[in-house]
Parts: C-alpha cells; sequence; structure tokens
C-alpha cells in the first residue's frame, strides 16, 4: 500500500452545485515551518478552491450578497479592481450564476493572472499602478465603470463588508473544527483586510485567548498602524494582493493582538524550502504568511505557551507567479534570490 494514500473508508464529499466546491480547504500541518517555529504551523489550503485562491470566498459571498439586495439581477455584469485572484474568483462564480465580469487591474501584476481571466470570460481593463489617492488608481476605476455600465453592481471587495463575512462564516469555523478547538494564533497579511478580520473574528468568538497577529509585508502601513497607531509605510514589496495603507471597512474593529512585518526575502526563503523540501507550489504571499506564523509560533513559545498551535492561509497557487517568482531573470531584475535549481 502506498504510504499517505487517500483511504477507500472516506471518500472524498460530493457536491450538487460547482458553488459549493469553494470552501472547505484542507488544512495541511508545515514540517519544516513547525521545527522551526518548535511548535505546530499549520496552512489552509486555500490553493484548493476552483479559482486557486483564498479570494473565492469573497467573490461567492459579494456576490451573493448583490442578490439578496437585489441590486444584481439576471444578465447584470460583476465590476471589480483587484490584484487579480478576486477577479478570477468573481469570474467563476458569475460563470456559474450567469452574469458577466468586468474586471480592472494594475498592468504590473503577473501575466498568468491576465491571461486566466481572458480565458475564463471576463473583459479585462488594464491601468497604470498609482496611488489610492489617485483617482485612476484600479478601485476607483472600477466604481466609474460599474456607474456607467447598465446592470452593472461595483464588487468593492476592499470596503463591502460582506468578504470579511465569509471568513467569519467559512474561514473560522472550518480551521477550528479541523484543529478540534486546539489553536492559539492565527496570522496572516492584509489585503482588503477581509481574510484577518474575518478570520481572527470568528475564531475569538470560539476562544477570545487566539491570539490574532498581522503579517505584513514591507511597503505597506498597517504594521506600524497596529504598533504605534499611525498608518505609515516603509520599504517595498513584490508581493501581489496584500499590502494595504488604509484601514477599510473589513479591517475596522479588526481583533489584532499583535503584529509582525516580513520581508520579500524572508517569504522567499519560506517558497523555497515548501516547494523543495514539502513539495508545495505556492506564491510569495503565502510565503510572508508562513513566515509571520514562525514568527508568532516562537513569541508564543516565549511566553511560555505549552506546545502552541499556529493557523495561517496559503493563500493561491504558485503556477500563478510562473512569469515572476519563478522566473530567474524577472528575480535578478528585482534583486531578489534566485532559486537554485533556477540558476542556471
Amino acid at each position: 500500500m502506498i504510504e499517505n494514500a487517500p483511504s477507500a473508508d472516506a471518500p472524498a464529499p460530493v457536491r450538487t452545485s460547482t458553488l459549493d466546491l469553494i470552501g472547505n480547504t484542507p488544512l495541511v500541518l508545515l514540517k519544516g515551518p513547525s521545527e522551526a517555529a518548535g511548535c505546530e504551523i499549520w496552512g489552509k489550503c486555500e490553493f484548493a478552491n476552483p479559482g486557486a485562491s483564498v479570494k473565492d470566498r469573497a467573490a461567492l459571498w459579494i456576490v451573493r450578497d448583490a442578490e439578496r439586495r437585489g441590486e444584481l439581477k439576471p444578465g447584470g455584469t460583476v465590476v471589480e479592481g483587484t490584484a487579480g485572484n478576486t477577479g478570477i474568483g468573481i469570474a467563476l462564480v458569475a460563470n456559474a450564476l450567469g452574469y458577466k465580469t468586468v474586471i480592472v487591474m494594475p498592468d504590473n501584476q503577473s501575466k498568468e493572472k491576465m491571461d486566466t481571466l481572458r480565458a475564463l470570460g471576463a473583459e479585462l481593463v488594464l491601468v497604470p499602478p498609482t496611488k489610492f489617492a489617485d483617482p485612476n488608481h484600479f478601485v476607483h476605476t472600477s466604481r466609474r465603470l460599474a456607474e456607467e455600465t447598465e446592470g452593472a453592481v461595483w464588487a468593492n471587495q476592499f470596503d463591502n463588508v460582506a468578504n470579511r463575512k465569509a471568513h467569519i462564516e467559512s474561514t473560522a469555523p472550518e480551521i477550528w473544527a479541523q484543529m478540534e478547538g486546539r489553536i492559539d494564533g492565527f496570522t496572516c497579511a492584509a489585503g482588503t483586510g477581509g481574510t484577518i478580520a474575518g478570520t481572527g473574528m470568528g475564531l475569538k468568538a470560539f476562544d477570545d485567548a487566539i491570539t490574532v497577529a498581522l503579517t505584513d509585508p514591507h511597503g505597506a502601513a498597517l504594521y506600524n498602524y497596529y504598533a504605534n497607531g499611525e498608518l505609515k509605510a516603509e520599504g517595498t514589496s513584490v508581493a501581489e494582493g496584500i499590502g494595504q495603507g488604509r484601514i477599510t471597512a473589513n479591517l475596522e474593529g479588526a481583533p489584532i493582538d499583535t503584529q509582525f512585518r516580513i520581508s520579500d526575502e524572508e517569504g522567499i526563503e519560506w517558497v523555497r524550502r515548501l516547494l523543495s523540501e514539502e513539495g508545495l507550489c505556492l506564491g510569495l504571499s503565502s510565503g510572508i504568511n508562513v513566515a509571520g506564523a514562525v514568527a508568532l509560533g516562537r513569541a508564543l513559545v516565549a511566553q511560555g505557551r505549552a506546545a502552541p498551535r499556529v493557523a495561517t492561509i496559503l493563500c493561491d497557487t504558485g503556477f500563478r507567479y510562473l512569469s515572476s517568482l519563478y522566473n530567474a531573470d524577472w528575480l535578478r531584475a528585482k534583486g531578489l534570490p534566485v532559486f537554485p535549481w533556477l540558476a542556471n
């Protein structure tokens, strides 16, 4: 018998709707990070969603919420500004429910995301990356397009709290059940803030003693906000889809107990190790999350917690970044370490 082969006694669940494939993702013990932290580090495998990212959850809740409120009607259009993954999730959900999709994305995101959105039938609008205060920012551009398009709704993932509700109602209960209620800490980065706020709120509803930590990349302002009360960015990051410079509606009231700042180099080291040692091909945001989970685990051990257990989010698949994170020329151009097997 093959070691670790699936048991015939536990067949995969049967679903009657493709939308039911969103969520209920596996949780996996990460061996290298656990050894580094001196405690158990668990990863929620969000790359197992149909759209291969955690953003499928927000997409489903946002679309269903628009339907319930009567804003999205048969034959309508969903418009969103996104770094890519939320757009992919929305396109899949919209296809399943008979809606059209228009996605506005900064033109510096990965080619794989752009190609995927076009392949899914979404209308893709690319804009130059710019600061949020600029009216041509991808979020503001998507809002204007929604206002100008008949029968369209604006998903507004940053300030639409249906986003964090997805994690309150699905991600948090799943993690709690999968860890059998034995969880001491949870951490992840913030893009819209929906995942960390919603999962944190949901987990603390089960046990308020769970430590919720923000893992922030360089170039984002939230680390300083939660550490010092000031929205102040320092440094830069090439990570896509994470990093925030304001308190979105999804972040309001987020139960953040502590915070860590993680460099791209630290995140890339965990991307390298998880692929070469454990066979997980992940994006940089996942690597940054794992680095944060290791930092949180070490902090809990230092506090004297007995065998703490920490969970984090493995946001999406590395196959979405073959032209960037897994491309030696791109890494060299960014001044980042090249994976040994790509060096030649």
